[in-house]
């Protein structure tokens, strides 16, 4: 009788443990299949967000012909744009004489124009982004609430890119920076 009674309470303690096995092995399943459908779901939904078009850039470039006496002019700019918007930063900077004859003609200190603005469309094809928006314009072509359109390649130095705003157009070639789209 006490062998039974043993034995009856080894089987008491081992159903138990099985239960409690059982119970831990459905619960990490249940967890595991929870974070596999939550993992899923994220991958769904990144992706969706992922397939969004971006474009970012910051960088030095110089316009191509400068400005008007053969002054040269460079600008630093830097933007990022989604398709819910994004900002446009463009400072153009010249000589201090305007002779390009000058030995201040490399020193690029005089603020010719700024360009402050929203995004507020962006297109991506392949490796070029169109941004259209509205800026704010000090220097040249000053004016508020001017709308803006900014094409811009994709890659590192020699890639161009152009501002058109305020009537003007700036052919501009990127010599320091980097525009990533995608």
């Amino acid at each position: 009788m006490l062998d039974s009674q043993v034995i009856s309470q080894r089987r008491g303690r081992l159903s138990g443990a099985r239960i409690g096995r059982w119970f831990w092995l459905v619960a990490g399943a249940a967890l595991l299949a929870a974070v596999l459908v939550g993992s899923a779901t994220h991958s769904i939904t990144g992706a969706a967000k992922e397939g969004d078009e971006q474009v970012s850039g910051a960088g030095k470039t110089i316009i191509e012909g400068g400005g008007p006496g053969l002054v040269p002019v460079t600008t630093v700019l830097a933007f990022h744009a989604s398709g819910q918007g994004g900002d446009f930063e463009c400072l153009a900077l010249m000589p201090p004489v305007a002779t390009s004859f000058s030995p201040e003609s490399g020193d690029f200190e005089v603020n010719a124009m700024y360009v402050t603005g929203k995004v507020t469309s962006l297109t991506v094809r392949g490796g070029t982004a169109v941004l259209h928006g509205t800026a704010t314009v000090t220097g040249i072509g000053a004016g508020a609430n001017l709308p803006f359109t900014f094409v811009a390649q994709a890659g590192g130095p020699g890639t161009t890119a152009t501002l058109t705003v305020s009537g003007l157009t700036f052919h501009e070639t990127l010599l320091e920076g980097q525009i990533t789209v995608h």
